[in-house]
């Protein structure tokens, strides 16, 4: 579908003018005209189009303070400034105009301003993508009669024991009632990394992969080091790459 426009200008020559331009402009299906701020708030709230050129200087409520208004909708038409006037130009651009023209409109001008607006309305068309909740980002442990927390991201390593897993960090090691599979379920996403059947390593916390006397490799932490699998080995050294450039989607 083309946009859809509403013109508001109270002088009518130029109104018309303006309407004739748009009618003739490539892409635009519809558009409409107000003599006045006043029937040009009747039509948004009737039927809101994609996009408003506005006249700055008109009676009672000024284009600039209807633009104010219509910036604080939920879904605020595109907004463009067709004036006879240049001195307007910086608070235009601060309310969030797309544009700014000059009258008398020129075609070429006009068609540079429909581009960005149509840049802006397939923007706003494109769904924001929705945040995942973050599960987990600290866990309870029982010590002493107290409990604590222990954060995601004091966490170096978790090491499988049993049905609890231990998490080690750089003060200490705290046991937790939890299988590994479980806790990498939850933190997998968040910088974590399986790297062993016995072990869910941090990204954040390997300083350096080394060889062990076997052939093997050892991932080293501030907390100790974690041994890695053969088979686990590629995935870990592509995720460590990308985290590195900023590739992981998110830290612990």
């Amino acid at each position: 579908m083309g946009l859809r426009v509403l013109v508001v200008d109270d002088v009518r020559a130029a109104l018309d003018a303006l309407c004739r331009l748009l009618r003739a402009a490539p892409g635009v299906d519809d558009v409409r005209a107000a003599p006045d701020t006043v029937s040009a708030l009747r039509e948004i709230q009737a039927d809101p189009p994609d996009a408003v050129f506005l006249d700055i200087a008109m009676p009672g409520l000024s284009g600039l303070e209807l633009a104010s208004l219509l910036a604080r909708l939920n879904d605020p038409p595109v907004i463009v400034f067709a004036t006879a006037f240049d001195g307007h130009a910086v608070d235009a651009y601060g309310i969030g105009a797309v544009d700014y023209l000059l009258k008398p409109v020129r075609a070429e001008r006009l068609a540079e301003a429909l581009t960005r607006v149509r840049r802006m309305v397939a923007a706003r068309a494109v769904p924001a993508p929705r945040a995942e909740p973050d599960t987990l980002p600290a866990l309870p442990v029982e010590a002493g009669g107290r409990t604590r927390y222990v954060r995601r991201g004091e966490v170096r390593f978790a090491e499988a024991q049993g049905d609890y897993v231990r998490l080690h960090t750089a003060s200490g090691a705290h046991l937790v009632r939890m299988p590994i599979s479980r806790l990498q379920e939850y933190w997998e996403d968040f910088g974590f990394s399986r790297v062993h059947r016995g072990y869910l390593l941090s990204l954040a916390a390997v300083r350096e992969l080394r060889s062990d006397s076997v052939g093997g490799m050892l991932a080293h932490t501030d907390a100790g080091d974690v041994p890695v699998s053969r088979r686990c080995a590629r995935t870990l050294r592509e995720r460590l790459l990308a985290a590195a450039r900023g590739g992981e989607r998110r830290a612990p």
